[in-house]
């Protein structure tokens, strides 16, 4: 228990200290950078985030492999960015919105994304698109927007097939709405105040050795305000949870992390 709060006032202390970060490092303002595509949205199925083959359903395909600033050892994975291109000619003022699903490399592009969400940045004339993916690399702006999945109200969390009952668990969390990062996750007994901590393992994927026995609750700390927000989720995976299978979190993450910058224009574009 001692060591678990400790890991929270640990990660809070940390975003508080950070809270006075530059305009280049604020999500929620428009960055100016540029854009290539992938071929096939499936070569984002193997992206670092560790989604798979559930990637290229997010946001109808429309996701991204983003440069380590954005990907942030994995907190990036599942943020959503509207993205546009600057060709008058070309390019619509409202582009297009993307998940971020994997990790970019490149220094040339901030972004890489999907051909569809590529094509989706043009304007709804006949051609514009073919036209727009002729260009390979275009210039772009982006920012970070909330997330929306639409009928998909509440927070996932999946049980991943690594997971060995009752010596190992790893999950990772799906449809996380809001505009804010999960940086620490705590696991117990349901009715227990015998808390530990589980691991960010890799991409969007948690885990631990500790696996308490019984159904499992959950507090996800998540960043929020200039500091962090813990969000309590009472009853996620019953008793015979089983790998594979994505279990309700009856909760969703709705907040808008408020980053220490100078004012922008953060507004959504149409």
């Amino acid at each position: 228990m001692g060591g678990c709060c400790f890991l929270f006032l640990f990660v809070v202390v940390l975003l508080f200290s950070s809270s006075s970060s530059s305009v280049d490092a604020c999500d929620r303002c428009p960055h100016r950078s540029k854009a290539a595509f992938f071929s096939s949205a499936s070569a984002l199925s193997s992206g670092a985030c560790s989604y798979g083959s559930m990637a290229t359903g997010f946001f109808a395909g429309h996701i991204a492999a983003a440069v380590p600033s954005i990907y942030k050892d994995g907190a990036g994975c599942g943020a959503c960015f509207q993205v546009r291109c600057n060709n008058l000619t070309l390019c619509s003022t409202k582009g297009t919105t993307v998940m971020v699903t994997d990790l970019n490399m490149s220094n040339q592009t901030d972004l890489v994304l999907s051909s569809r969400a590529f094509r989706a940045m043009a304007k709804p004339v006949v051609g514009a698109d073919t036209d727009l993916l002729r260009q390979g690399i275009v210039d772009i702006e982006y920012h970070r927007v909330p997330c929306d999945y639409g009928n998909k109200k509440m927070l996932n969390v999946r049980v991943e097939e690594s997971s060995k009952k009752p010596y190992y668990l790893a999950i990772k969390l799906l449809y996380q709405g809001g505009q804010t990062e999960v940086v620490a996750i705590d696991i117990a007994q349901v009715g227990s105040s015998n808390w530990s901590y589980m691991t960010r393992s890799h991409g969007a994927v948690w885990v631990t050795d500790k696996v308490p026995t019984g159904s499992l609750q959950f507090r996800f700390l998540v960043t929020a305000g200039y500091d962090g927000k813990t969000l309590w989720s009472h009853k996620v995976l019953p008793a015979n949870w089983e790998a594979g299978k994505t279990y309700d979190a009856g909760v969703q993450i709705t907040d808008i992390a408020q980053e220490g910058c100078d004012p922008c224009d953060d507004h959504i574009w149409n």
